[in-house]
């Protein structure tokens, strides 16, 4: 496959800056990849589709304030500083991503907060973008993630076309988060409530939750033509023996089992063994890249958003319903109406 497949047109007004208030209260397209048959339902009426044990795979992760602002010395330049992974707790080392990068360079030195309170030093360049930090703070670790954390924002897209508000720090967030080290939301959880997830429990249907860091990865869009040599980002996940027990025992029992979202699918994939879908505790790093043609082993249908062109959520999707289907099925989204990127309205595919 090419890069240059996963093009599609994507008027800005298509694009979700807001959720819906209710979680739950999204569109879902349903597309059937066997037929490539189209259905448009509400996200409630996903329930109806599955039945006493089948389950629900989720993914875990938090999201935290990864965003940050900061001025150089001397100079007083606003500089953008996007946190990605903490590197080292005892030196207060963060491997970033800094803009404009041009301006940064080693040994320079960043200040943060109003008061400037919070100062980092440049020690490595990365990658053209991206530097490492050294925090010059004196204290204990979880003191400074306050202090740092403190000062961030939450990391919504720039493509979403508005400011970040306070009240991200909620809506950009799953409501079983509880493993930090995200930098951008699992969007496919955004669409459960409480309330659903009560109905879930009250329709007889299992839940499982594995964990994927879903980090610089998720924002790369492949920079090859030739998609078989594209290299991505690795991200960090852990996929736990409950989880698997709970997959391995769902499929043994002839239940049906739901991705929840591309980073639990490819956290699934990464830990497969065998042609026959069995499931394996895993614990590391992953750089799995899915795009078609791709085998899938284990899950019977996946819920996810609708993606932005050439991303690698977009090709995994299209891997698992089919490219033909999957990107006539964005045509209709865009002349629907049906809202784009995490924000936005879910789709459910199945065989």
């Amino acid at each position: 496959m090419k890069l240059s497949q996963f093009k599609y047109n994507l008027p800005q007004e298509n694009i979700a800056q807001y959720p819906d208030p209710n979680r739950d209260g999204c569109r879902l397209m349903v597309l059937h990849s066997k037929t490539g048959d189209i259905e448009h339902k509400q996200f409630i009426d996903l329930l109806a589709r599955y039945d006493e044990h089948d389950l629900f795979v989720f993914n875990d992760t938090r999201v935290f304030p990864a965003r940050l602002y900061a001025n150089k010395e001397k100079t007083g330049a606003r500089i953008e500083v996007f946190l990605l992974r903490e590197l080292n707790e005892e030196f207060f080392l963060w491997d970033v991503i800094v803009d404009p990068a041009r301006k940064i360079r080693i040994g320079n030195k960043l200040f943060f907060g109003e008061d400037e309170s919070v100062v980092a030093e440049v020690i490595d360049n990365t990658t053209n973008r991206g530097r490492t930090l050294r925090f010059l703070y004196e204290g204990d670790h979880e003191e400074f993630k306050r202090s740092l954390y403190a000062l961030g924002e939450a990391p919504i897209p720039r493509y979403l076309g508005r400011e970040t508000e306070p009240e991200d720090l909620e809506r950009y967030q799953t409501i079983f988060a509880r493993n930090e080290g995200a930098i951008t939301v699992p969007a496919a959880g955004l669409h459960f409530s409480r309330q659903f997830l009560k109905r879930m429990e009250i329709r007889g249907i299992d839940s499982a939750f594995c964990t994927f860091h879903c980090g610089l990865g998720h924002f790369q869009s492949a920079d090859v033509e030739d998609l078989s040599k594209n290299k991505t980002d690795s991200e960090d996940m852990v996929i736990g023996a409950e989880c698997c027990d709970a997959i391995n025992k769902t499929r043994r029992e002839g239940h049906k089992v739901c991705a929840i979202g591309t980073s639990v699918m490819r956290a699934i994939e990464t830990a497969v063994v065998g042609t026959e879908g069995t499931v394996r505790p895993y614990e590391g790093w992953t750089n799995k890249f899915i795009y078609p043609p791709y085998t899938f082993n284990v899950c019977e249908s996946m819920v996810c958003n609708f993606y932005l062109p050439l991303t690698s959520q977009l090709m995994l999707v299209t891997a698992y319903g089919g490219y033909d289907n999957v990107m006539h099925a964005y045509e209709v989204a865009v002349k629907e109406g049906y809202k784009f990127g995490p924000y936005g309205d879910a789709m459910l595919v199945v065989e």
